[in-house]
């Protein structure tokens, strides 16, 4: 429970029997619902020394997830609910896995996504690890997501609001974990879910949303100057002439085209990086950006059986990128090649590519490569 709308329905639904039982058309189940509340690691520090020590944290910040005012709406909603409420401590473990791992990508030269991370190692590894071992059956969680019984086994589906779909974050769960899991508001739309809290009183309504990175109290640009050293470097264009010099590779990330330091009266588009050579590439043409074919590496299969291959599917290369027909080839070692019959923009090193049959969710990958122009 984060003190949120879509968590505080969701335990309400499953209180009040409203929730299907692992995606079974069989409502009326009570469950007996225990609230917990995570705290996640924030930036701490003195703010005096942020333009005098670049390793230090900022001070005052919180982490949007877990914000003392988070807390406060989370008890009320245990409180309305008559459930119990007990708050967990991942501070240490929330900055090893998804902070640090966080940095280390970005230091790499590629642009990570943090939330594919924690919903593996915190949300659905660590809490459902301590959860289990105090005698809990399920986590259930605000997620905008579905589960569907197949055989033995869970389908994950795309939720019924297809604007608020948060499957695309879940493609590293596996069969181990859904077996344990409930998403009570995958099957309704917002609108209902916003309705619901209306219906049940929940102190949750007029709460904004934000979609930004929970850890990150300003910009990525502002965390990422804080921690990494700048290391400047040649901005050449894409017949290798150098045109301008970057601070670090890590400010920059593909179809960037803000911040660019070329003196020129067209904008610059960020195309790649040369980690090796500490090279910028940019281009004017925006069609450059479009790419047919990219290499997935750490691919994870949801039903956790390895397809037969080629296999076609629908892909998505950002959370918010179209859904796009695609060809998947297995590689000599092992990882997934990605082709696009249609090019597609800014494919980034570092994201996820995820993989669709209808409303399926078969598994997804980190996107390791990218080749061939289209």
């Amino acid at each position: 429970m984060s003190g949120g709308i879509d968590s505080s329905v969701a335990a309400a639904l499953l209180k009040k029997g409203l929730a299907p039982y692992q995606s079974k058309a069989r409502y009326g189940v009570n469950f007996d619902v225990v609230g917990i509340f995570m705290k996640f690691w924030a930036p701490q520090g003195g703010a005096t020394q942020i333009n005098t020590d670049k390793n230090a944290d900022l001070h005052g910040y919180e982490n949007r997830c877990c914000t003392p005012e988070s807390e406060k709406r989370a008890r009320l909603v245990a409180e309305k609910l008559n459930i119990p409420f007990y708050v967990l401590n991942f501070e240490k473990e929330f900055k090893k896995k998804v902070v640090d791992y966080f940095l280390k990508e970005y230091r790499a030269g590629r642009t990570p996504n943090p939330c594919v991370v924690c919903n593996k190692e915190i949300k659905f590894g660590l809490l459902l690890e301590k959860v289990l071992k105090l005698g809990a059956d399920f986590v259930a969680t605000g997620h905008y997501a579905r589960l569907r019984r197949a055989g033995a086994g869970y389908k994950l589906l795309k939720a019924r609001d297809k604007n608020k779909d948060q499957s695309y974050f879940l493609w590293r769960l596996n069969q181990k974990i859904l077996k344990k899991t409930l998403f009570p508001v995958g099957g309704y739309t917002k609108t209902e879910v916003r309705r619901l809290a209306k219906e049940f009183k929940l102190p949750v309504l007029n709460i904004p949303e934000s979609q930004e990175v929970c850890f990150i109290p300003t910009t990525i640009s502002d965390f990422l100057r804080e921690r990494l050293k700048s290391k400047p470097g040649k901005i050449i264009n894409v017949k290798g002439s150098v045109i301008g010099e970057h601070q670090g590779l890590w400010f920059y990330t593909i179809g960037q085209r803000k911040g660019i330091k070329v003196a020129s009266g067209k904008p610059y588009y960020v195309l790649s990086k040369d980690v090796k050579k500490n090279l910028l590439i940019v281009s004017q043409n925006k069609k450059d950006l479009y790419k047919k074919e990219l290499i997935a590496k750490n691919v994870n299969w949801v039903s956790n059986e390895k397809p037969k291959f080629p296999l076609k599917v629908m892909a998505k290369i950002r959370y918010r990128h179209n859904l796009a027909s695609a060809i998947l080839l297995r590689t000599k070692d092992g990882r997934i090649k990605v082709v696009f019959p249609k090019p597609q923009k800014a494919i980034t090193p570092g994201q996820s590519v995820v993989f669709y049959k209808g409303e399926e969710l078969l598994g997804g990958g980190t996107i390791d490569k990218v080749i061939g122009f289209g």
